[in-house]
């Protein structure tokens, strides 16, 4: 009897493992077909791991279990920051590494035993990797904002580029200025309509006042 319990309890964790696996691939294949930092086989290594830790913590009986859950929050913040990293003018990786942190979390419940409630996490985070991009995007599209370094042949072309961004109906504010003998540049934060923004190259591209620029 006690041989049939016991592999009864194998059949059981290798099943856990296994969806534990499975629900790391599924995040994984969406970071993956994005080309993000972290890709498949992280995310299937994150869900498993943390399955597994949680399997073996209540096999072996541990007194506080939530100790344990920290412990492996605090190794997945290690990774979450391995894939974090700044950009030109934003941090990148954030969303990857809090993506980690949520596998992390399903893989946990796997291996607590909460196998709906795994399968309906990833779910929701998958939805809210692949739909809330579209809203994520038209938001951007109404109320984009960057920064932008443009160079001019003489101070007094400030208010040139003034009446530019006027013009193309972006909200402006000088957050930065740098002077050479070469010419003098200013540093802007545009906010507006991406066409707007767009419509704005092309005028940069073309005005010979503007020396040069940088977004």
């Amino acid at each position: 009897m006690d041989f049939l319990k016991d592999h009864n309890v194998i059949q059981n964790e290798l099943l856990l493992i296994f969806i534990s696996v499975l629900l790391g691939l599924c995040i994984g294949a969406e970071r993956e077909y994005r080309n993000k930092s972290a890709g498949l086989r992280t995310f299937i290594l994150v869900c498993f791991g943390s399955c597994l830790f949680t399997i073996l913590s209540l096999a072996i009986g541990v007194e506080n279990p939530d100790r344990l859950a920290a412990n492996i929050i605090t190794g997945i913040g290690f990774l979450g920051a391995g894939v974090i990293f700044k950009g030109d003018n934003k941090i990148d990786g954030i969303t990857t590494a809090t993506t980690i942190w949520a596998t992390a979390s399903i893989g946990m419940a796997i291996g607590a035993g909460y196998v709906y409630l795994s399968i309906l996490g990833a779910i929701l985070v998958l939805l809210i990797l692949s739909s809330l991009i579209y809203l994520q995007n038209y938001i951007d599209n109404i109320h984009k904002i960057r920064e932008y370094k443009i160079a001019v042949g003489d101070a007094q072309h400030i208010e040139h580029c003034k009446v530019i961004f006027k013009e193309h109906h972006l909200k402006y504010v000088m957050i930065g200025q740098q002077y050479s003998k070469e010419n003098f540049s200013t540093i802007w934060k545009l906010t507006g309509k991406n066409k707007h923004h767009e419509t704005l190259i092309k005028q940069l591209m073309t005005d010979e006042k503007i020396t040069s620029y940088q977004f």
